[in-house]
């Protein structure tokens, strides 16, 4: 092992991965300046695999795209890695899962170890594995992760962690027992995992656009997948098929999806927004009863705004993005800072491709880094956990989905304090007693 690697493995870091773990190549929090002797944040110095160690199995509960993507994640992290459990409602989802597996990875998973139902996660939880990935619709997972903590095991879980106020408050708790266990605990906002975002965020850190003024964000992209209803299904098979367009499975995109964007701002201003006041429609969207698209102006305990924009529509522009201004210059927050005349002042210094050209990519996938992270951390004593995080992002796209859905402004404390729970208290293949229109501003309550 390097000296880098050594100084890596005696970090600690908890919560926000990028900036607690500063020390990065040093091994310390920070590097006095000899000038102004202000301390200077370090980005990490994330390795491009994980070191090797004892077996860690690991399980799966959610095996549709995501989930199997996940699995291969976890399984190109590193050396003596095992997927031994899957989990999932229906069967067609876990053989194709099962086969890519097999097909990718030459990993079989035996009969037995291979679980069907609503308590699908629990027997997948305990079936001997040490790494838990969760990656079911949303609706599930702050069961599922509570499930977890309490059984003593890692994690990986997908974004968002819950679609309501009641299961975000839920992870929260659960994660500060993780905590206290020494459970590790990574998730799906990948973009703390990727080497550009965590360099622009030392730039950022260290002053190099100034004092943070204000925020926008955008997921403006076409229309998703979606599942027509299918003669012979009953009311939770579709729904649970069609689940990204139903928010009380989803959480609506703006949750499901913007969580990623309004995370990097929290991230960057290092603070949560405190009040949100939204719109947002449906017009074209052919299943579900969730919006096609959110506006939400948020806003910060210091008197900051943040600009949102999320929508899922075809034949319109597209925008995927961040954009951070200072007082000095402004920045896309992963590979660029312009000043105020429009000049470059950095750029983020991508790898040489094997064409011998500066890629545009990172030199490992964030989606691998993810799990990277999370498996050094297990096998290094380098403990991680992302949830508070999660929570905080996932907990201001709930508020604002809220305001869109309500037409009113709704407020942090008024998310905290809040009894919504979405969806049915019991799961059960039949009909579904939930709200299936979609939400009018000025008389929803939702």
């Amino acid at each position: 092992m390097n000296q880098k690697s050594k100084n890596f493995s005696r970090r600690k870091f908890i919560g926000d991965t990028a900036a607690i773990s500063a020390m990065g190549a040093l091994g310390i929090g920070a590097v006095v300046s000899s000038c102004s002797r202000k301390p200077k944040y370090v980005a990490p110095v994330f390795q491009d695999k994980a070191p090797d160690g004892p077996v860690l199995k690991a399980g799966l509960v959610g095996c549709g795209g995501r989930g199997t993507g996940a699995a291969n994640n976890f399984l190109n992290a590193g050396p003596s890695l095992e997927i031994i459990a899957l989990g999932d409602i229906f069967q067609d989802k876990l053989d194709s899962c099962r086969k890519e597996l097999r097909e990718r990875h030459n990993v079989d998973i035996p009969d037995e170890n291979c679980f069907l139902g609503f308590d699908a996660y629990q027997k997948v939880i305990d079936s001997g594995i040490d790494v838990v990935l969760l990656c079911e619709p949303p609706h599930f997972r702050s069961r599922s992760f509570d499930y977890a903590v309490q059984a003593r095991k890692h994690i990986f879980a997908e974004k968002p962690i819950a679609v309501d106020p009641v299961g975000v408050r839920s992870v929260m708790a659960s994660g500060k027992m993780a905590e206290s266990a020494g459970l590790n605990v990574a998730v799906g906002t990948q973009r703390r995992h990727q080497r550009d975002y965590v360099k622009a965020f030392e730039m950022v850190k260290n002053g190099a656009i100034g004092e943070i003024i204000s925020a926008n964000c955008y997921w403006n992209q076409s229309t998703l997948w979606f599942t027509r209803w299918q003669d012979g299904w009953c009311d939770m098979e579709a729904m649970l098929r069609d689940w990204y367009n139903w928010h009380w499975l989803s959480g609506d995109h703006i949750v499901e999806q913007h969580i990623h964007n309004l995370d990097i701002i929290n991230w960057f201003l290092e603070k949560h927004p405190v009040k949100a006041v939204g719109f947002g429609g449906r017009h074209s969207r052919p299943t579900g009863n969730q919006y096609d698209f959110f506006s939400v102006d948020f806003s910060y305990d210091d008197g900051r705004h943040m600009h949102s924009m999320c929508r899922q529509m075809d034949n319109c522009t597209n925008n995927v993005s961040e954009l951070i201004f200072g007082t000095k210059g402004y920045t896309n927050a992963r590979n660029t800072i312009w000043d105020y005349k429009g000049n470059i002042i950095w750029e983020y210094d991508y790898p040489v491709g094997e064409d011998g050209q500066p890629g545009r990519n990172v030199s490992v996938s964030p989606y691998d880094q993810t799990h990277i992270n999370l498996v050094m951390a297990i096998r290094t004593n380098n403990y991680i956990n992302e949830t508070q995080n999660i929570c905080k992002a996932n907990m201001a796209a709930i508020m604002g989905r809220v305001s869109a859905y309500t037409g009113r402004e709704v407020t942090w404390e008024e998310m905290m304090n809040s009894g919504m729970r979405l969806g049915p208290t019991t799961y059960e293949m039949g009909p579904v007693d939930v709200h299936r229109v979609h939400p009018v501003p000025g008389t929803s309550n939702v």
